[in-house]
């Protein structure tokens, strides 16, 4: 394929357009020549806005897009009590910001900030993980289930080559949206504080955007809200991300616990060594998990290409570290099956152990953004570590089976840790929502969150709860028990019982993780379309 580069890209998309597009108008504009340090960006007048969403449709009808795809979106607030009462509109597509973080978590690199300031998307090279509808705190980035990809405004850069305005400015009765130029330092350090702000919007310093607002007076102590507020819905369930997930850590868990014993053994510790058969069950979680992942993506054959931008997208270390961490489980559980032992194999699996361990943090890392508030805690990621006790359950339950009580013993002490640990850190998430104090600057979007979670989905975060301090503390201990005392039968039923029930915890629990989540967003944006 030939590299990405400023001009390939745009070629093609222009090649692209000149198929497909649909034009509404052939309006001039007279913009000066770009200086050095200048870029194009969008001018937004809520004064003259009338809300007639004119400029959503003549946006689908230039870029031949569905009628859920919206790459220009009308968002509506209120304030004042009737019939005392303001209406604001916000039409918001990209912001062209200066530092776009769907740039920099794009996995494949197929974002481009151009010379003259435009976020650009080039289509060949997505491969519809939709990371950057994620990143993204405005939600711009659209996902085309038809095509398989993300797609997103352009400011119809194959019209201003050719001294053309956008469409939408084009369509606008009201003449409420307009091109212009911006001095990109003047911007930042000096006006973007105070014509780039409106009432709703995420903190500018996140992406610094481009997108200058003209306000109207507001009257003292009015406060808008999103006129849509009184709308909840759970956000996308992402199934093969909560398998992948769940299944990844385990599996490094599993291979955490068959290095520790490795380890203590190779110290002349009285304890069994581990044997081939753990080390596959720790492999096959992670050869089950992984192409799970591929399930979320609308261009599954182009899996390979989310290690590209290693550079700044966390998706990508993900990508890179979990696969070479599943690459040396494979060639460790091959010098057990042929009783390679020796240094060399210690090393292997120190090395196995570092590469899993790393891929988990970036896995963590990569919902830890800004643009989803209840996912960017500290939480996030001491979760997805804790979910490695199923691992340390399941090298127990194979000791067990060989009637090896004492690497049992070990193992199943330190699953009572991490297990108890799991459960703390689950119920402080849940005192944390209970007791959300409502000076948080993402207040409106953690509260949100928490209504799902105590509301909605108020079953599901019990069984949670409740099947937690079952299964990865109360069973355990039973095992410990029923073991001392010599009916390995009975522990090993109750260890079975114990994975499958923890499996089914954690499940429940990354589901909520997902269908819970509340992003930054657009306020009063009905007619979302399909944004994940």
């Amino acid at each position: 394929m030939e590299p990405l580069t400023e001009n390939t890209a745009l070629s093609s998309f222009i090649n692209y357009k000149n198929e497909t597009r649909m034009q509404c108008g052939n309006y001039t504009i007279d913009l000066p020549e770009l200086k050095s340090g200048e870029q194009y960006r969008f001018v937004f007048d809520a004064t003259a806005c009338v809300g007639c969403h004119c400029c959503e449709v003549a946006c689908n009808e230039q870029n031949a897009n569905p009628d859920d795809i919206k790459w220009r979106r009308v968002g509506e607030m209120e304030a004042g009590v009737f019939p005392d009462t303001l209406q604001l509109f916000n039409s918001m597509s990209c912001n062209h910001c200066i530092d776009p973080e769907c740039l920099k978590g794009c996995p494949t690199n197929a974002y481009i900030k151009l010379e003259n300031g435009i976020v650009f998307h080039d289509d060949p090279n997505c491969i519809g993980c939709q990371y950057c509808t994620w990143n993204c705190p405005y939600e711009v980035p659209t996902f085309n289930k038809d095509r398989g990809i993300v797609t997103k405004c352009h400011m119809c850069v194959d019209k201003l080559e050719v001294g053309q305005t956008p469409a939408c400015v084009q369509a606008c009765p009201a003449n409420a949206i307009n091109i212009e130029v911006v001095n990109v330092d003047k911007w930042l350090n000096e006006d973007m504080a105070k014509e780039g702000v409106a009432p709703h919007l995420p903190d500018i310093e996140i992406t610094k955007p481009t997108t200058r607002y003209i306000l109207p007076s507001l009257p003292e102590g009015a406060e808008f809200k999103p006129a849509d507020e009184h709308l909840l819905k759970p956000a996308h369930p992402e199934f093969p991300l909560i398998f992948m997930t769940v299944l990844t850590q385990a599996s490094v868990g599993a291979f955490v616990a068959i290095f520790l014993g490795q380890f203590l053994y190779s110290l002349g510790f009285n304890l069994p060594a581990p044997t081939a058969t753990m080390v596959f069950f720790a492999l096959a979680l992670a050869g089950v998990g992984l192409p799970l992942s591929a399930l979320h993506l609308g261009r599954p054959s182009k899996a390979i290409w989310a290690m590209r931008n290693y550079k700044t997208s966390w998706l990508s270390r993900e990508a890179i570290a979990l696969g070479a961490y599943a690459g040396v489980a494979g060639l460790v559980w091959l010098m057990y099956l042929f009783d390679f032992n020796g240094f060399l194999k210690l090393l292997f699996e120190a090395i196995g152990v570092a590469l899993g361990v790393y891929g988990i943090y970036a896995q963590s890392k990569i919902y830890r953004i800004k643009a989803r508030p209840s996912w960017n805690r500290e939480s996030t990621t001491k979760r997805f570590f804790g979910t490695g006790y199923i691992g340390f359950l399941i090298v127990s339950f194979l000791l067990l089976l060989s009637n090896q009580a004492s690497g049992a013993f070990v193992l199943l002490a330190i699953t009572l840790l991490v297990g108890a640990g799991q459960y703390l850190i689950i119920n402080d998430e849940v005192n944390f929502y209970k007791y959300l104090n409502r000076e948080h600057k993402n207040y409106y979007q953690l509260n949100r969150t928490k209504k799902l979670l105590f509301e909605h989905f108020k079953k599901l975060k019990t069984a949670r709860v409740h099947s937690l301090r079952l299964f990865a503390i109360a069973m355990p201990l039973l095992t410990i028990l029923f073991s001392a005392s010599g009916n390995y039968t009975i522990a090993s039923v109750i260890l079975f019982i114990a994975i499958i029930g923890s499996f089914v915890s954690e499940i429940i629990g990354r589901y909520l993780f997902y269908v819970t989540v509340v992003p930054l967003g657009l306020a009063g944006n009905f007619f979302a379309g399909n944004q994940r």
